[in-house]
């Protein structure tokens, strides 16, 4: 114990003083790469702060290359998206997948067949409906022909009690004979009236057996699946051989007639615009090709905020949703490149006496 003492007074005895401490530093030995370390770290950070400034710089001048000038009064602006009406393509009646012509991606005309059911089941009742037809034709062309025979009964009936009446008179014949003649006259009416309510009621089936045919063909016309207009397969939803029930969806299309957008514009904007006015339609993908479009729809009822607002500082928060609509005949000519979903931005014109900026003047 008394060595460790010796050893700590030694060692506080060495220790220089605060006075001589700023001398003695001056002959310490400076640590090997210390000067390295320190000249490697103040050139990162010269190196940081001129990619900062690159970077800004940069930003600054895409910002400046591609900001938008600001719009004239009478224009408005707001952000949407493209969108299409979908039109499902789908079964009238319960049934297997036979054929499928059409698959997602491809362009579909009005009327081109995209899907055909299995109808043999209904093959076979026509066959029988048909041959039904045949049948009532038939027992038509029979009570005709029956019909044709009674007239005849009735003119003979007919003749022979005028005949037998003259006799009577010249008393040649007995009155008695004249009561037969009239009775048989009377017996050929009634069966000439009952063989034309055969011929009626063989008339009446044949339409009904007729009808029936119409229905089975109509039927096997529904179960061939056409496109209802020109447009996109955008979903194929079922495969050759499923069976689905009545209303089971084949394909979902795009309706390339019926393209809009759908914007929200403040109550001071939207209150002046009216249907019909004139709008531009700029998409993120194709920023230099601005497309014309109308006005189809104004919304009645505000979003965002509640209906009923009491200060105008909230009337003005309120959204309305407008709809523009880009022309059908533009988009038939350029059918391939229309797209569903892709973002964009639409520009309204609601005072005519504003000319369109150059970058939105449309271009055919």
């Amino acid at each position: 114990m008394s060595d460790l003492q010796s050893k700590d007074h030694s060692s506080q005895s060495i220790r220089p003083s605060p006075e001589l401490a700023p001398a003695l530093d001056v002959h310490l030995p400076t640590p090997i790469g210390a000067p390295r370390v320190q000249a490697r770290l103040r050139w990162r950070r010269v190196a940081l702060a001129l990619g900062m400034l690159v970077l800004g710089a940069g930003a600054g001048t895409y910002w400046w290359m591609h900001r938008q000038p600001a719009l004239p009064p009478g224009i408005a602006e707001g952000n949407g998206r493209i969108e299409a009406d979908p039109i499902d393509i789908d079964t009238k009646f319960a049934g297997r997948i036979l054929e499928l012509h059409a698959d997602e991606g491809d362009m579909v005309k009005a009327g081109q067949v995209v899907a055909v059911m299995d109808t043999r089941d209904l093959a076979a009742s026509l066959k029988k409906s048909e041959a039904q037809v045949e049948q009532a034709q038939k027992a038509i062309n029979e009570a005709r022909a029956n019909l044709d025979q009674q007239h005849t009964q009735v003119l003979l009936a007919t003749q022979e009690m005028e005949r037998t009446q003259t006799l009577v008179k010249q008393g040649w014949a007995t009155k008695e004979l004249f009561d037969q003649r009239r009775q048989t006259l009377d017996g050929a009416h009634a069966a000439e009236i009952a063989a034309q309510a055969r011929v009626t009621e063989a008339e009446h089936a044949l339409d009904a057996a007729t009808h029936d045919v119409e229905l089975y063909k109509i039927n096997i016309a529904d179960n061939t699946l056409v496109a209802p207009r020109d447009g996109r397969i955008e979903y194929r939803i079922a495969n050759v051989g499923e069976v689905l029930p009545a209303g089971g969806k084949v394909f979902t299309m795009l309706d390339i007639s019926y393209v809009y957008m759908d914007i929200y514009l403040p109550t001071p904007e939207a209150g002046r615009i009216k249907i019909g006015n004139d709008a531009r339609i700029v998409l993120d993908a194709y920023p230099d090709h601005p497309i014309p479009a109308k006005v189809v729809f104004i919304a009645t009822q505000a979003q965002f905020t509640p209906k009923m607002v009491e200060t105008k500082t909230e009337r003005d928060k309120l959204m309305f949703r407008i709809r523009v609509r880009i022309d059908p005949e533009r988009l038939r000519a350029h059918a391939d490149a229309v797209r569903s979903g892709l973002p964009g931005v639409a520009y309204v014109r609601f005072d005519p006496s504003t000319a369109w900026p150059e970058r939105l003047i449309g271009k055919s």
